[in-house]
C-alpha cells in the first residue's frame, strides 16, 4: 500500500491546509498501530486478547557529551548535563555561543555519556582549579585555559582567518584532555555523584527517560569506544566509578566490569559500540585486542555486553562502504574517508576491504554469521540505533537546525566549507511498552530499536513463515506482526517444511518531515562455499509523478512533498531462500531528497556559492535491527 500527499514540507512556509490533513491521517495510521497492546491475530487474521506486546516507539540520544567531557571544553563547550537535560525536554536554553535554542520537538529519552576520562577535569581548570592538586599539568593547563578564547569570539569573528586561528587556539587546547593530574578517587566520586543526581532530577517514568552512564573511549587513534548505559537509579549506579581508558584500554575488561556490575550489585548494563566506520577495522576484526583469533568464550561475552551498535552519527554513516557494496545505489551515504586505498598488489587491495568490511556495520552482520558457524557464537549480532555523538550538549539531528558536534561547530558563516563533513544525525528508536528504564532497557536488550538519521520516521519490520500479500492493508500491522512472526531484531526457527520467509514491512513518513522514497529490505548471508554475500531489495518505492526525482531547491533551502509517499507497507517474499544458509534481513527506508544542512547554512548566513564537493542535499533514512534466520542445529544458538 502506498499513501501519497502533497503537503509541502518547507521550513519558511506555514501548515496548509494539505499539512493538517496529511498530520490527521499519518496521526490516525500511527495510534491504529502502536497503541493496541492486546492484540494477537491467528492464521486468519482474528485477534486474540491474550498477548501483549511492545506499542510505542520512542525516540532518544544516548550519546550525548556536556562540558564535563574534557574535548568538549577545550573545544569550547561550556553547558552541563542539566542544559543537556532541559534541551532535550524541549526547553530553551542558551547554547554556548550565545543563541537562544530550543529543540523543535522534545525527546522521550538521553544517555548523557560524557568521557570517563578525566571526567570533569578540565572544567575545573578552566572554573576553579585550585580543587585539582598541584601538578605541572594543572599549572600549565589553568594558565592556558584562563587566556583562552571565547568561543562567542571565535564564532562571530571578523575573517575567516580570525576564525580559523581561533579554531587553532581551542584544538591546542584538547591536548589537555590527556594530561596526568593526579586526580584521587575522591574527586572521580564528587564528579560521578552530581551526574547521577542529575539525571536522577530529570527522570520522570512515562514523560522522559533518562539514564546513567559514560563513554569508555579505547584505544586511540581507532574509534573502538563505547557508550556504557546503566538501567538502574542511584541506589546502584553510586556503588561505582566510571571505567575509562586509563583503568584498561582493552574492550574485554569493560565488559568485566559490567558483569562485576551484576554479579556483585544487582545492576544491570550494556555497552554501545560506536562510530565503527572510523575504527580503523577494528571494531569488527577477527582478533581479540591481544592479537589473538577470536573464541568462542569471546563471542558469547560480547553478544552478552553489546546487543546493538550505533550505525549512525555526527561522524558519518556506518551502515555501509560503496567499497564494499558496489551494487548498491544508496551506499555512498555521508561516507567518511572516501573509498578504500589501492595498493600496488592485490594483497594491498585486499587489505584495504577488509578494512572497510571490518568497520561497517552490513558486513559485520555478514561476518557475524560466519563466525556463528565456525565459533557456535555469532559475536556480531546486534541490533542497530543512532545517535548524535554531539560535544555540545545540544542533542539535535535536524537538517535545518543542526547544531555541529563540538563548540566551535556552532552555527557560523564560515563552517559549511570547512566543517561539511559532519552528518546531521541521528536518534535511537526504541518499541517498548512504556517509557521507562525499565522497559526501554529490555527493548534494547532485546533489540527492538532502529536507528534513524534524524527524521521520526514510524517503522514496522516483522519476519515469519505465513505472511500474505493482503496483511500490507490490515488496519492494524502490529497486531498481525507480533501474531504471525518476529519483529525486529528477533530470529526465524527453521521451518517444519518447505516453505520461503515472508516479511511484513510498514513506515510512515516523520509528520512533520519528508514524504518517503522507498523501502528496501537488506539481506546478508554466509554460503557453503566459506563466502559472505549481500543483496538489496526494493520491496516499496513511491511513484514519481511525471519522473521528478527531486524538488530540492538548493537557492534557498526548500523542498515540496509533491513526490513521495507518506505511508508504505508491503508483504516480500525471498525469492532466493535457501534453508541450509544462515541469513539476516533489515529493513531501510528512504526518505526523497531534501536540503542538507550545509544548504539551511548557506541560505541562513547569506553564503557565496560554497566548493562543487561540498554537499547540498541528502536522503535521510532509518535503518531496523535485523531479523537472522539461523538452520538448525545452529538455531539454540
Amino acid at each position: 500500500m502506498v499513501v501519497s500527499n502533497s503537503a509541502r514540507a518547507n521550513r519558511k512556509c506555514p501548515l496548509d491546509v494539505f499539512h493538517v490533513l496529511t498530520r490527521s491521517f499519518l496521526c490516525g495510521f500511527l495510534i491504529a498501530n502502536t497503541t493496541s497492546v492486546h492484540a494477537s491475530p491467528t492464521g486468519d487474521g482474528v485477534a486474540d486478547s491474550d498477548l501483549t506486546f511492545p506499542a510505542q516507539v520512542f525516540f532518544g540520544d544516548t550519546h550525548v557529551h556536556t562540558s564535563l567531557s574534557g574535548d568538549a571544553f577545550a573545544l569550547g563547550t561550556r553547558l552541563l548535563p542539566e542544559d543537556a537535560y532541559q534541551f532535550a525536554k524541549g526547553k530553551e536554553i542558551r547554547a554556548t555561543g550565545g543563541s537562544t535554542v530550543r529543540l523543535h520537538r522534545p525527546l522521550d529519552f538521553l544517555l548523557v555519556a560524557d568521557h570517563a576520562e578525566n571526567l570533569g577535569v578540565l572544567r575545573h581548570l578552566g572554573n576553579d582549579p585550585r580543587v585539582l592538586p598541584d601538578t605541572p599539568a594543572q599549572e600549565r593547563w589553568s594558565a592556558y585555559f584562563a587566556d583562552l578564547i571565547s568561543l562567542v569570539d571565535v564564532l562571530n569573528a571578523p575573517s575567516v582567518d580570525v576564525f580559523n586561528e581561533g579554531n587553532a587556539a581551542l584544538g591546542t587546547a584538547k591536548s589537555a584532555w590527556q594530561a596526568d593530574y593526579a586526580i584521587d578517587d575522591n574527586f572521580h566520586r564528587l564528579i560521578w555523584d552530581d551526574v547521577i543526581a542529575t539525571a536522577e532530577r530529570h527522570n520522570e517514568p512515562g514523560v522522559f527517560t533518562t539514564f546513567v552512564g559514560f563513554e569508555w573511549s579505547g584505544r586511540a587513534p581507532n574509534m573502538i569506544h563505547r557508550n556504557v548505559l546503566f538501567a538502574d537509579g542511584p541506589d546502584i549506579t553510586s556503588k561505582v566509578l566510571p571505567f575509562s581508558r586509563f583503568d584498561s584500554d582493552n574492550v574485554e575488561d569493560l565488559w568485566n566490569y559490567l558483569a562485576n556490575y551484576r554479579d556483585n550489585l544487582g545492576g544491570e548494563g550494556i555497552a554501545i559500540p560506536h562510530n565503527a566506520n572510523l575504527s580503523g577495522g577494528l571494531m569488527f576484526s577477527p582478533s581479540d585486542q591481544n592479537g589473538l583469533p577470536l573464541s568462542h568464550q569471546y563471542a558469547q561475552v560480547r553478544s552478552e555486553w553489546e546487543p546493538i551498535l550505533e550505525v549512525t552519527q555526527i561522524k558519518g554513516d556506518s551502515e555501509t562502504h560503496p567499497a564494499i557494496s558496489p551494487n548498491d545505489g544508496f551506499a555512498d551515504f555521508e561516507t567518511w574517508g572516501g573509498a578504500p586505498a589501492k595498493g600496488k598488489s592485490s594483497k594491498q587491495d585486499a587489505d584495504a576491504l577488509d578494512w572497510a568490511r571490518q568497520s561497517y556495520a552490513r558486513s559485520a552482520l555478514q561476518l557475524g554469521l560466519k563466525h556463528g558457524v565456525e565459533l557456535g557464537v555469532n559475536p556480531f549480532k546486534f541490533g542497530m540505533i543512532g545517535s548524535t555523538d554531539t560535544h555540545t550538549a545540544l542533542a539535535t539531528a535536524d537538517e535545518n537546525a543542526f547544531w555541529g558536534k563540538m563548540g566551535l561547530n556552532e552555527p557560523s558563516r564560515y563552517r559549511a566549507e570547512s566543517q561539511w563533513i559532519f552528518s546531521a544525525s541521528g536518534y535511537a528508536a526504541v518499541w517498548a511498552e512504556e517509557n521507562t528504564r525499565e522497559s526501554l532497557f529490555r527493548a534494547l536488550k532485546r533489540k527492538e530499536t532502529y536507528a534513524t538519521t534524524g527524521p521520526r520516521i514510524h517503522v514496522r519490520f516483522f519476519g515469519g513463515w505465513k505472511f500474505r500479500s493482503i496483511d500490507a492493508d490490515h488496519p492494524n500491522i502490529a497486531a498481525l506482526g507480533y501474531g504471525k512472526g518476529v519483529p525486529m531484531g528477533g530470529d526465524l526457527s527453521t521451518p517444519s517444511e518447505p516453505t520461503v520467509p515472508t516479511f511484513l514491512a510498514s513506515a510512515a513518513k516523520d509528520v512533520d518531515g519528508a514524504n518517503l522514497d522507498r523501502m528496501q529490505i537488506v539481506k546478508g548471508w554466509f554460503g557453503p562455499d566459506g563466502t559472505i554475500a549481500e543483496k538489496v531489495y526494493d520491496v516499496a518505492v513511491a511513484p514519481r509523478p511525471n519522473g521528478v526525482e527531486s524538488t530540492v531547491n538548493v537557492d534557498n533551502a526548500s523542498y515540496t512533498n509533491d513526490i513521495g509517499a507518506a505511508i508504505l507497507t508491503t508483504v516480500w517474499r525471498d525469492p532466493d531462500f535457501d534453508r541450509s544458509i544462515p541469513s539476516f534481513y533489515y529493513l531501510r527506508v528512504i526518505e526523497i531528497p531534501t536540503p542538507r544542512w550545509t544548504a539551511y547554512d548557506v541560505d541562513f548566513f547569506g553564503l557565496d556559492k560554497l566548493p562543487e564537493d561540498v554537499p547540498l542535499v541528502v536522503q535521510d533514512r532509518a535503518y531496523t535491527s535485523p531479523i537472522w534466520y539461523t538452520p538448525a542445529p545452529l538455531g539454540m544458538n
